[in-house]
């Protein structure tokens, strides 16, 4: 019975976990593509590059863009998809569904 409701308790909280944790990338390290592919796809992107590291799963870029603005880019370990864009004193991060929109506009 004990095994049960331990269970049972277990289940009703795994959503919520879930929920919290989307922005996080599960991808085995053998998927990674490699740093180096990171620093690449910044350059193509006109981003000066202070650091990369390895925060929740996902690549994330320090740098400044061509407008000299501080940011942080959350990527994609496997696909390289830029996942966030945050500005410095920008409370706010961009997904990429925000930038997606800003094409349309």
């Amino acid at each position: 019975m004990k095994k049960t409701v331990t269970i049972l308790a277990f289940l009703a909280v795994l959503p919520a976990g879930m929920a919290l944790a989307d922005d996080d990338c599960f991808v085995p390290m053998a998927d990674w593509q490699p740093r180096d592919a990171v620093a690449q796809l910044a350059e193509e992107n006109g981003w000066t590059v202070r650091r990369i590291k390895i925060d929740d799963g996902c690549y994330e870029i320090d740098g400044t863009d061509a407008q000299g603005r501080q940011l942080e880019v959350t990527v994609h370990p496997s696909t390289l998809q830029i996942l966030e864009v945050e500005y410095e004193g920008d409370e706010h991060g961009r997904s990429r569904e925000d930038r997606e929109g800003d094409k349309h506009d």
